[in-house]
């Protein structure tokens, strides 16, 4: 006997909106105000959705194949995210980051104290891929170089958090910048180039400002802060620094100018930085591989004299990072947040609100517009860089694709409202990490932090005039679903192309 098949029905935009209104409301309340596990409470977004699929008659079946497409097509970059934990580790022990920190705060001059504190944290944290490590690292003792100088501190963090979110949005080893074309459905490399057309020039802008705002506060040359001399003369201690230690980081920008294979490029630039490790730091490979999966910690350290119980706290904070493991918790969170997505997506709920809303935009300026906006209000909702990358990213992907635009404009909007945005909201997580480890409260460094938001600025310029935005066409990986998307609504995208 034959099971009976229950017939699917098509959601109201009651039920279509209601998932997302309990994601919003679970999120904004249990995570942002009772500090509730984020996974868990995505999860239970997920539970409400599957609940109204299987009222409107899908299976669960239905339902665990429709997370399972959405899962199998972001595991190439999940896999990177994972690599990008093996090969932070590897640059620690091999002295790669280390060399960085070192010759970083070696080369300030008081008289571009402002600019320097904005390139040096760019630099750490493009060859890092994180802002909260640069800022908790070298911005800390950028901060004391300028409490030591009497510098205005808010200038100075200001200048501290552009860098580090500047390095954090164009490093391929960065998990935001990984997650963003994940959710855009655009390629790593891709995004991150196609991000130089609002980061660019916010990065100048920055250049300029810091530079005369620095030259015009009349610093005096003083005696190094006792802190930095301190991270130096432990760095000299456990790490000996040559021209071949920087090689790992130019393979991956190599491996980013000419395109290769992301993957490929990072394993070998950690294979060269685990040989630096053996031959020149003097670590056993027990210890090498080690950092690749756990993270470097201090226990590796074996030098005769080195006291690890005596350490200031920023040495710890400095050199006890990376490894396979610390990714697991971004991964996470990915997993959990597709898994919303693909319950969403198996009613098609997603698509019966985007219609709604985007029955009155008309325009790719109102387009990014509303991007923005959905980034910005989930930021403040959910207080979450990541699920505020994820969760647009979604919901706008096929909205690009049907109107022609390439993934990677909607990946590099996600980046310039979601990811840069987050530390200038006081009670998000990145916000009160910022105050908390640059001793500036966030109001006070928001105006400074200008990287943080002139990408949003340059995003709704090159929308409005439509420079910098890339459109789609015949033979790009997006052209059959772009002419898919619009089959779909009675439109023959080839008939018009070739028409043209």
């Amino acid at each position: 006997m034959s099971k009976k098949v229950r017939e699917k029905k098509q959601p109201t935009f009651f039920l279509a909106v209601l998932p997302i209104l309990a994601m919003i409301l679970l999120l904004g309340i249990g995570y942002a105000v009772l500090g509730l596990s984020a996974e868990v409470l995505m999860l239970v977004s997920a539970a409400v959705a599957a609940v109204i699929a299987v009222y409107l008659g899908y299976t669960w079946d239905d339902i665990m194949d429709s997370i399972v497409g959405k899962l199998s097509k972001t595991m190439p970059a999940i896999f990177i995210l994972i690599i990008v934990g093996f090969l932070i580790g590897t640059w620690m022990i091999g002295g790669t980051i280390p060399m960085m920190v070192y010759y970083g705060l070696k080369i300030i001059n008081p008289s571009f104290l402002v600019v320097t504190a904005f390139l040096v944290t760019a630099i750490v944290s493009i060859c890092t891929g994180t802002s909260w490590g640069s800022a908790g690292t070298i911005g800390v003792a950028l901060m004391g170089i300028a409490s030591g100088l009497g510098a205005p501190l808010p200038i100075v963090a200001g200048a501290v958090v552009s860098g580090a979110y500047f390095g954090d949005k164009m490093s391929p080893l960065s998990d935001t910048t990984n997650l963003a074309p994940i959710a855009a459905g655009s390629k790593l490399y891709d995004h991150i180039s196609h991000m130089l057309w609002t980061t660019g020039p916010g990065f100048i802008i920055c250049c300029i400002v810091y530079t005369v705002v620095g030259m015009n506060m009349g610093l005096s040359t003083g005696d190094t802060p006792e802190k930095v001399t301190i991270i130096l003369n432990t760095l000299e201690q456990v790490f000996s620094f040559n021209p071949l230690i920087i090689l790992p980081v130019i393979i991956v920008l190599w491996g980013s100018l000419t395109k290769k294979p992301t993957i490929p490029v990072m394993l070998i630039s950690s294979a060269v930085a685990i040989f630096n490790g053996i031959v020149f730091q003097g670590f056993a490979a027990a210890d090498c591989f080690s950092a690749a999966i756990n993270g470097f910690s201090l226990d590796m350290i074996h030098i005769e004299g080195f006291d690890t119980t005596n350490l200031i706290s920023d040495i710890p904070t400095l050199l006890e990072r990376g490894g396979m493991l610390s990714m697991l918790n971004t991964v996470l969170i990915a997993f959990c947040a597709y898994g919303f997505a693909g319950t969403l997506a198996v009613t098609g709920s997603l698509d019966i609100v985007l219609d709604r809303i985007m029955k009155s935009v008309k325009s790719t300026f109102g387009l990014v517009f509303s991007t923005i906006v959905s980034c910005l209000t989930a930021v403040c909702v959910t207080c979450n860089g990541q699920l505020s990358i994820l969760i647009p990213g979604e919901m706008f992907h096929k909205t690009y694709v049907k109107r022609g635009l390439e993934p990677r404009n909607l990946s590099r909007t996600l980046e310039d409202s979601a990811t840069v945005t987050e530390t200038l909201v006081p009670w998000t997580a990145a916000g009160v990490y910022m105050a908390t480890t640059l001793g500036v409260p966030t109001l006070q460094y928001v105006p400074w932090a200008i990287l943080n938001y002139t990408g949003m600025i340059f995003a709704l310029i090159w929308a409005a005039t439509g420079i910098g935005i890339m459109k789609i066409k015949k033979g790009s990986e997006n052209w059959d679903e772009y002419v898919a998307l619009n089959k779909e609504e009675g439109i023959d995208v080839e008939a018009l192309e070739g028409g043209k």
